[in-house]
């Protein structure tokens, strides 16, 4: 049970690192991004990601294509 606690942790303390590299790209592009909600919505993650998707710029469409998998919307 202790294993699968600190994988759980560490799986968050991925997503969060993804969501904020993600949250500064996106800026780049004129996005803001939410970071919370972005966590605890699905609808607006999704709407996010998908803007995202049509970046004109790879290193945007990269970061939310990795987070789209750790958030599960995949």
């Amino acid at each position: 049970p202790q294993m699968n606690a600190s994988s759980t942790c560490e799986q968050r303390a991925l997503e969060l690192a993804d969501i904020i590299d993600f949250k500064w790209l996106a800026a780049a592009d004129g996005m803001r991004v939410h970071v919370e909600r972005l966590q605890t919505d699905p609808a607006y993650a999704r709407e996010c990601l998908d803007k995202a998707a049509t970046s004109p710029r790879a290193a945007v469409r990269d970061a939310a294509d990795r987070l789209r998998r750790a958030l599960g919307l995949a």
